[in-house]
């Protein structure tokens, strides 16, 4: 029996969309001003590496803080206060004099995302219709398509003639406007007068679908933000010149929201475990290919397919996350699951431009990160579960 989706939901999935939009392309900025910074504040390669491993440390820290927090006292108040501090953070990094700052400031921005993730996700799965879960958080996910094609958009037009600074401003205004969607939305948790701390449950009661979810979260993050926030400057590395990677990035970023609707449709017919290990098996093949390509429709052509496979990968797995786990902890297994991930993602950016400093070929950095998503893709279909099944039953009760 097919539910119809509730006014409460709409508005949730409307406001967290839009929230999750401008975090995108916020992130998705740092890729493109990386290159300009390069030359503005003559940064090594190691430096550019850890303004990405600053922001996604803080993911680290935020994420899991976040499902706590979210579990204790309702997932509403945590989810309007980390898109004020992410977007207070995102602001203020405008008027960085240096790195120091700018190092600073995305590490708060970093604790402010890595909480509001999976907690979004959480309430949508929870208000979404039963039969529509799954589909309904990878839906939500392909907002973050949305907010990179803004950034690319806002690199191409705004940045080489108004410089970084004005695009990170026009970037982080909008945030405001999600904060003001997001007061009136419904909660779906009740505060807990005595709290238990949940990590002892999730891994007594819970040990082998956390082990599953950390590694492929691992796995994903360490990938998709050791690819995607040193590309610009990987295009720039193979030749091409910085308004021309800027815009072969934006033509690569457009393949992103089909990915998010493929993967919206398998995980509802098919599943999505099965779903999940698919895109990310040919994400691993495309990143092979895209880091030994040299010409420009190769680069275009594997890109494309790399933005497809990897961000509707990244769609299942929100979807498949919070199914894993009970009510009771469903935000927080959500969390730290993704705060484990965000582990891979603070190693990587400093380890692509250390690789980069010690001239690794672009071809054998990408290869690493297929050989760490094999390896997610080996233990999700040996030892995950499916809960495509769980979410039907709840549908027909």
């Amino acid at each position: 029996m097919k539910t119809a989706p509730s006014p409460a939901y709409k508005k949730v999935f409307w406001s967290a969309g839009f929230g999750w939009l401008f975090d995108a392309m916020d992130v998705g900025l740092l890729s493109f001003i990386l290159v300009q910074l390069t030359t503005e504040w003559g940064l090594t390669p190691a430096e550019k590496g850890l303004l990405g491993t600053f922001t996604t440390a803080g993911m680290a820290i935020g994420a899991p803080l976040g499902g706590v927090l979210a579990d204790r006292l309702g997932r509403r108040p945590i989810f309007l206060i980390t898109l004020i501090l992410f977007g207070a953070a995102s602001f203020a990094s405008a008027f960085s004099p240096g790195l120091a700052f700018m190092l600073a400031c995305r590490l708060i921005m970093g604790i402010g995302l890595g909480a509001e993730l999976p907690v979004a996700s959480t309430l949508v799965n929870e208000l979404a219709p039963p039969d529509k879960k799954g589909q309904a958080v990878v839906l939500l996910e392909s907002f973050w398509a949305g907010g990179w094609m803004a950034a690319a958009i806002l690199a191409y037009f705004v940045m080489p003639d108004y410089g970084w600074r004005a695009a990170v401003i026009v970037g982080s205004l909008p945030i405001a406007y999600a904060v003001l969607i997001r007061r009136t939305i419904p909660e779906t948790r009740q505060p807990k007068l005595h709290p238990k701390v949940p990590l002892r449950s999730l891994f007594r009661e819970h040990g082998r679908r956390t082990a599953v979810l950390w590694t492929v979260w691992f796995s994903i993050a360490f990938s998709y933000y050791g690819m995607f926030l040193w590309l610009p400057s990987v295009l720039v590395g193979k030749g091409f010149t910085t308004i021309n990677s800027f815009k072969y990035v934006m033509l690569m970023t457009l393949a992103q929201l089909p990915g998010y609707f493929v993967a919206a449709w398998l995980v509802e017919r098919w599943g999505r475990r099965p779903t999940l290990a698919l895109f990310l098996a040919f994400t691993a093949v495309c990143a092979v290919f895209f880091g030994e390509s040299t010409s420009t429709a190769a680069l275009l052509t594997w890109g494309a397919l790399l933005s497809f496979f990897n961000l509707g990968a990244w769609g299942a797995l929100y979807a498949y996350t919070p199914e894993n786990y009970p009510d009771e902890v469903r935000a927080s297994g959500a969390g730290f699951a993704s705060g484990f991930g965000r582990i891979g993602s603070a190693i990587a950016p400093y380890l692509v431009g250390v690789l980069v400093s010690r001239a690794y070929s672009y071809g054998a950095i990408f290869s690493l990160f297929a050989i760490v998503l094999g390896i997610g893709v080996v233990v999700l279909v040996l030892f995950g579960r499916e809960t495509r099944a769980t979410a039907l039953e709840k549908a027909s009760g």
